[in-house]
């Protein structure tokens, strides 16, 4: 198990320079809107991804009228202390751990493990499918370096493909060796993404199901359904017999990039038929088997990071997520609220809690 210990911001969000130091397995953050609370969870997720949970600009991430950030971590595992820093200055992005930068900033994914769930995660169920291919592909890339290697290809070749049949509505060409080393190489790309989502979806169901039915209490069965091209034929097959359709709309339009993931309940799609509570509550199911994947998978249980879940849970949802957090599956916890008093009387006497107060 890896528990972050210590946490030093200089120059991030509105942090100029701030220390925190994590004593126990579950520490509450708390604070009025605007003191931090969420930049202090999203620190914890970059020293993990070397990204921010909330944005894909550095630039917004360094405090305003800085020209850059640095994020340090001290973890420990198995009794042995691990320093990450994390640093962007001007553009550019360098990754340390224990004091020796890494070759490629990829080869820190898979290393350290956050599970994040915020208010604005419900646009993973309401809003389009590029956001859960996004976070489907986030977690196979930290449980398989193949995964992340062949994603990273497949994204640059597709982008090469769209480039060529862009070229062709102003510039026809009969030549088809290009073309045809796009396919195949999408193909062979594409294969194996297909073939991990689906061995991932097998072992996530049943995940999701059971932290469903713990929070809802109900007997209602959800599942995610894999809707992809390629359960009609081989990427292959389809790259060739789309290329008319492809050359006119200038785009790839078949393939691994176009899959999406559909949430269901009983019968029906989540997305249009199910209320804000059963959508709240597969919420919170998907980022608990998420956790729970991840655990299983890496051996290493993530950070799992809580922001201002006090506001969008009712009394029942929040008793049951409480319960299942402080269970020995759970490693450490950060959990965001803007009261102190509720913090303490959610969780009660005797319970191992720090509070932070911001």
């Amino acid at each position: 198990m890896k528990i972050l210990k210590k946490i030093t911001l200089t120059g991030f969000r509105n942090y100029s320079f701030s220390e925190f130091l994590f004593n126990a397995h579950i520490t509450c953050i708390t604070g009025a809107n605007g003191s931090g609370k969420t930049n202090l969870l999203d620190a914890v997720y970059y020293l993990c991804y070397t990204k921010s949970y909330f944005t894909a600009s550095q630039q917004n991430i360094a405090q305003h009228g800085t020209d850059g950030f640095r994020i340090e971590g001290q973890f420990v595992a198995d009794e042995q202390d691990e320093k990450i820093a994390c640093k962007w200055l001007q553009g550019k992005k360098e990754i340390k751990a224990n004091g020796v930068d890494y070759e490629k900033v990829t080869d820190h994914i898979g290393k350290y493990a956050a599970v994040m769930i915020a208010p604005d995660d419900l646009e993973l169920i309401n809003a389009g499918s590029e956001l859960r291919r996004r976070w489907m592909d986030g977690i196979l890339s930290q449980t398989d370096r193949d995964y992340l290697e062949q994603l990273i290809e497949y994204q640059r070749v597709l982008q090469q493909r769209n480039a060529w049949l862009k070229q062709q509505a102003t510039n026809p060409s009969t030549d088809s060796i290009a073309l045809d080393f796009y396919n195949e190489r999408l193909a062979q790309n594409g294969t194996y993404i297909h073939q991990q989502r689906k061995a991932f979806l097998q072992v996530f169901k049943p995940l999701l199901q059971q932290y469903y039915e713990e929070l809802s209490g109900g007997k209602e069965v959800v599942s995610v359904e894999h809707k992809t091209h390629m359960d009609t034929k081989p990427l292959l097959a389809l790259l060739k017999a789309s290329l008319q359709n492809d050359m006119y709309l200038q785009r790839t339009t078949k393939g691994t990039h176009k899959d999406d993931l559909v949430f269901m309940i009983g019968e029906t799609p989540l997305k249009q038929f199910a209320s804000q509570g059963q959508k709240k509550s597969f919420l919170f199911a998907m980022k608990l088997a998420q956790y729970a994947y991840l655990s299983n998978t890496t051996g290493q249980t993530p950070v799992l990071l809580l922001d201002d879940v006090f506001e969008k849970l009712d009394e029942h949802r929040m008793r049951a997520l409480l319960r299942i957090i402080r269970g020995k599956d759970f490693g450490q916890v950060l959990i965001t609220d803007t009261h102190a008093d509720r913090v303490k009387e959610a969780f009660g006497e005797g319970a191992e809690v720090d509070i932070i107060g911001l």
